[in-house]
C-alpha cells in the first residue's frame, strides 16, 4: 500500500516569555505550510496562543496571520498575495486584511519593490501594560494604510526607499492622517570604511491619535508594539527604560536625546511632534574584532560587530501650532552586534544590540555640551 501523503501540515513549538502584566507568559507557536513549501506555498500560517500566569483581566492572548499568495500575479520571488491578520495581546487589538506585492527582477533578493494596501481596525483596550499610558488614547481605529519599499544598488552602494501612509477613515476619533518617508543610501569608501546615511521626514495632521506621533529620539509608540522587548512593560525592567538607557529606534532617531524624551514622558508629559525632519550619519571604520568574527567558519556568514562614529540632527518642521522649529544634532560613537540567518526573501531575522555614545549634543538637558551619555538600542536604522 502506498503510504499516504499530508496535504498540509502544522508545525508546534513552545513559547515563553515576560511582562510585567502577564507575568510569565506561556503559550505555543504554530506554523502551517503545505509540506516542503517552508513558507514559500499556499496556505501560509503563522499562530500564537498564550496564557498569562498572573491571570491578569484578560489572561488568553492570540495572534494569527493568514496568508494566500495570488498566482495569477506571482512568480519566482515576485508573489502578490493577500494577508488577514488578527490578534489581541498587551492590551491591544488589531484587526485588518491586506493586499501585498513584490517585485524581484533577478536572482539577488536583496533587489526588490514592494507595494501593500489594507484596512486594519485597532483599539488600545487596557493601559495597564503601558509605561507612559497618556502617550495613547482608547478608541477604535479604522485605519486605510498604504506602504511602499524600494532596494537597489547604484555606483555609490545599496540604497533603501520606504514610504507609509495611514489615513483614520472611520474611527471612533477624529479623522487624521500619516505619512512617513525615509531615503537610505550606502557609500562604499573601501579598506574597510564606509557611510552610511539616511533622511527622514513624518507629518501627521493636528488631531492625530497620540501613539502615531513623532519623537526627536524613538520611533512613533504604536510601533512599539512590533518589537517584543518593549510590546509590554517589563520585559525590559521598568526602571532601566525610565532612565531613558534604551533606546527604540526610528523616527528622527536623535539618540543622543532619548534621555529627555524619556524624562519628559515620565513627568507627564509629551515631547510628541506631527512633523520632523532628520539627517543620520554612520561613518563605519574597520576593527580587528569585527575581522575575526568574519573569519569563524559558517557562523561568521551571519555575524557582524560595527564600529562607526556617527552625527544625527533634525527638527521639527513646525508646520502645526503643536510645535515650534528647533535644530537639533548629536554626535558620538557607536557599535552594533548583529546576528541574521536572512529568510528566502533576504529579509533580516536575528538578533541586534547597539550601543552609542552620544558624547556630543546641542541642547543640553545639563549645562555641558559634551558629556559622558550612553544608550542601548533596540532595533537598528540601517540594517545593510
Amino acid at each position: 500500500m502506498a503510504q499516504e501523503t499530508k496535504s498540509y501540515e502544522l508545525l508546534p513549538y513552545p513559547d515563553v516569555w515576560y511582562n510585567d502584566v502577564d507575568g510569565i507568559r506561556a503559550g505555543v507557536r504554530v506554523t502551517g505550510q503545505v509540506p516542503g513549501t517552508f513558507q514559500d506555498g499556499p496556505h501560509r500560517l503563522n499562530a500564537g496562543i498564550w496564557l498569562g500566569t498572573w491571570w491578569p483581566e484578560d489572561p488568553i492572548s492570540y495572534n494569527v496571520e493568514f496568508t494566500e499568495p495570488i498566482p495569477s500575479i506571482s512568480g519566482f520571488n515576485s508573489e502578490g498575495n493577500i494577508r488577514l491578520a488578527s490578534s489581541i495581546r498587551a492590551g491591544f487589538s488589531r484587526h485588518g486584511i491586506q493586499f501585498n506585492k513584490r517585485w524581484q527582477p533577478g536572482f539577488d533578493e536583496r533587489q526588490f519593490v514592494t507595494f501593500s494596501a489594507g484596512i486594519t481596525a485597532q483599539k488600545r483596550f487596557d493601559d495597564s501594560y503601558l509605561l507612559f499610558p497618556h502617550t495613547w488614547q482608547q478608541e477604535w481605529l479604522w485605519l486605510g494604510t498604504l506602504g511602499f519599499e524600494l532596494n537597489n544598488a547604484n555606483v555609490l552602494g545599496r540604497y533603501q526607499v520606504k514610504a507609509d501612509v495611514k489615513a483614520n477613515i472611520a474611527g471612533e476619533t477624529s479623522p487624521f492622517v500619516y505619512a512617513a518617508v525615509e531615503l537610505k543610501q550606502q557609500f562604499l569608501l573601501g579598506s574597510g570604511f564606509g557611510l552610511h546615511t539616511r533622511l527622514f521626514s513624518g507629518l501627521a495632521s493636528e488631531k492625530t491619535a497620540p501613539e502615531f506621533l513623532f519623537s526627536r529620539s524613538f520611533r512613533p509608540i504604536v510601533q512599539w508594539n512590533q518589537n517584543s522587548l518593549v510590546r509590554a512593560k517589563g520585559t525590559i525592567p521598568t526602571s532601566w527604560m525610565s532612565t531613558g538607557l534604551f533606546q527604540v529606534a526610528g523616527g528622527a532617531n536623535l539618540r543622543g536625546y532619548s534621555e529627555q524624551d524619556i524624562s519628559a514622558l515620565e513627568n507627564g508629559l509629551s515631547p510628541l511632534l506631527t512633523s520632523v525632519g532628520a539627517l543620520n550619519i554612520e561613518l563605519d571604520y574597520p576593527n580587528p574584532l569585527d575581522r575575526a568574527i568574519r573569519n569563524i567558519p559558517v557562523i561568521g556568514n551571519f555575524m557582524r560587530l560595527r564600529s562607526y562614529i556617527f552625527n544625527d540632527t533634525g527638527t521639527s518642521l513646525g508646520l502645526t501650532s503643536l510645535e515650534e522649529s528647533h535644530v537639533l544634532s548629536d554626535a558620538g560613537l557607536g557599535f552594533t552586534f548583529s546576528f541574521n540567518i536572512p529568510d528566502y526573501l533576504g529579509n533580516p531575522r536575528g538578533l541586534v544590540l547597539r550601543y552609542d555614545l552620544p558624547l556630543w549634543v546641542s541642547h543640553p538637558q545639563e549645562n555641558s555640551h559634551f558629556s559622558f551619555r550612553h544608550v542601548i538600542g533596540i532595533g537598528a536604522v540601517f540594517t545593510f
